[in-house]
């Protein structure tokens, strides 16, 4: 039996991608109903209100990740729906979106970088990509 490919994506910063690649992709990973262009426009959302996201492609093209980066304007920056296709998990896929948003927030000056995730996710966030942990509030509206 032969070991899976691995696959050596191309990361970019602030990479071309359609709303219909995004809806797809958040699908996957979040196991959510995929969303049409019009009811989540991702390109409309990021142009407006991010400072910048990931993308991770393949050569064949295929988006297999995506990070979204919103910010303050300042000194604060949130990761957000970090998505990795399930063919390109394990293969550290999500840790390096989050390091290449990490470094651009680096780099434009910010001095924080924030995420929230689900308990179930703590060993990835803490103990792989180095976020510290710390107390947190969130209100279901």
């Amino acid at each position: 039996m032969s070991a899976p490919a691995v696959l050596s994506p191309t990361f970019v910063w602030r990479g071309e991608f359609t709303s219909t690649e995004a809806n797809q992709l958040h699908a996957e990973a979040f196991e959510t109903p995929v969303f049409s262009d019009q009811e989540w426009n991702w390109v409309e959302q990021v142009e407006r209100h991010s400072m910048g996201w990931v993308t991770a492609r393949l050569e064949t093209g295929e988006l297999v990740g995506f990070v979204n980066v919103i910010w303050d304007g300042f000194v604060h920056a949130w990761i957000q729906d970090v998505m990795v296709a399930v063919s390109a998990r394990h293969q550290s896929v999500g840790v390096q979106l989050v390091y290449a948003a990490r470094d651009h927030c680096r780099a434009a000056g910010c001095e924080w970088l924030h995420v929230d995730f689900h308990n179930e996710l703590a060993d990835f966030y803490i103990t792989t990509c180095g976020f510290a942990p710390s107390a947190a509030g969130l209100m279901e509206l």
